[in-house]
């Protein structure tokens, strides 16, 4: 399983960028995007730009992961990290 992961382009052009997620730089590709300005937030997989998010789906999908840390560590008071599912019933992705 490959999880994405929400990061923040520092600079870079067409092909490749210097991106930052929680304090680390990796140089990603940007072939599937293309180039993005500076402060850009991307889904990240495998050093691979797949999507460009909003600045509130970066923090959403954040929250989520530090939610599934927080499960491996074994909490059990989730909610805080999902609050977005408590209060609406499932539903499917537009597509």
């Amino acid at each position: 399983m490959c999880l994405g992961i929400p990061m923040q382009v520092v600079h870079g052009d067409e092909w490749s960028a210097l991106c930052l997620a929680d304090g680390s730089q990796r140089r990603v590709s940007m072939a599937l995007v293309g180039a993005q300005d500076a402060g850009t937030w991307l889904l990240v997989q495998q050093d691979t730009a797949r999507e460009v998010l909003s600045a509130a789906q970066a923090r959403q999908i954040e929250q989520a992961l530090a939610g599934v840390a927080a499960a491996l560590r074994g909490e059990t008071d989730l909610a805080r990290y999902f609050g977005d599912l408590g209060s609406a019933p499932p539903r499917a992705p537009d597509h």
